[in-house]
């Protein structure tokens, strides 16, 4: 039984078509990367399987359940969460604040509970903060958490928002450029991260531009060209699909 299954996924905006007959799966376990071109469709698609957006044709299932019409609310709580920008979402939040709005996206303490406090509350409150903590250190982030997430080096934002990411307890978990803007050794150590968390049990649809990142970290790719899929395959194999080189890089290097 595939994780996730995308079956005939399009979606419109007026007269154009943002994606089309997009069909894939990911597998339990597996990290699956989905590369393009800018305008391919990449973050269409997150928007679509997150809720954000809703297709105007196609199906998107989660362990066999039609989630298709979920509100993204629903559709974290079920167990798929994506990373977003920080700087935009947390800017005058500490990065300890930000991760622990991320541990209550499963409601573990309503408005009103934390209105009113008591002991029940404060020791939930307690085991958050704590998980909070524990994801701060995965991600080597401890030493910032009294820091505004805004005043964090682009870098370090990126790990944040993977950090607040993962306090939701995904069990599939979208990583949108989790590279991006990232020296060679930021690059190096945050892939070994995301590694490290696929081994932890989490299934990983991740998009990126750096190729060197993705062909090193993904057990698969999709390629989407002008919200088409025109490949799928081992790594190895997108390297040297002559239609992937074409699309992707204008034919003129190796997806390499």
């Amino acid at each position: 039984m595939s994780l996730l299954v995308i079956r005939g996924l399009k979606k419109q905006f007026g007269g154009l078509v943002a994606i089309n007959d997009l069909s894939f799966h990911i597998e339990k376990g597996e990290i699956l990367g989905m590369i393009g071109p800018n305008g391919a469709g990449k973050t269409t698609t997150f928007n679509l399987i997150t809720g954000v957006y809703a297709p105007t044709a196609g199906k998107v299932k989660f362990k066999e359940e039609d989630i298709t019409s979920f509100r993204p609310s629903k559709i974290a709580e079920k167990g798929i969460v994506r990373t977003w920008q920080v700087a935009n979402l947390f800017a005058n939040m500490t990065v300890l604040q930000s991760v622990i709005i991320g541990c209550h996206v499963g409601g573990r303490i309503g408005f009103w509970q934390a209105i009113a406090g008591g002991a029940s509350v404060r020791k939930k409150e307690k085991v958050v903060e704590e998980k909070a903590m524990r994801m701060l250190d995965l991600m080597g982030l401890t030493g910032f958490k009294d820091a505004l997430s805004k005043h964090l080096p682009h870098g370090l934002q990126r790990r944040l928002g993977i950090a607040i990411a993962l306090c939701a307890d995904p069990e599939l978990l979208l990583l949108d450029e989790p590279v991006s803007g990232m020296n060679p050794e930021e690059i190096q150590e945050t892939m070994a991260l995301i590694k490290k968390i696929n081994k932890e049990g989490i299934t990983i649809l991740l998009v990126e531009h750096n190729m060197r990142a993705v062909m090193g970290t993904c057990d698969r790719i999709v390629v989407l060209y002008y919200g088409k899929q025109i490949a799928e395959g081992l790594p190895k194999e997108i390297a040297q699909n002559q239609e992937v080189i074409k699309a992707y890089l204008g034919g003129a290097a190796r997806v390499a």
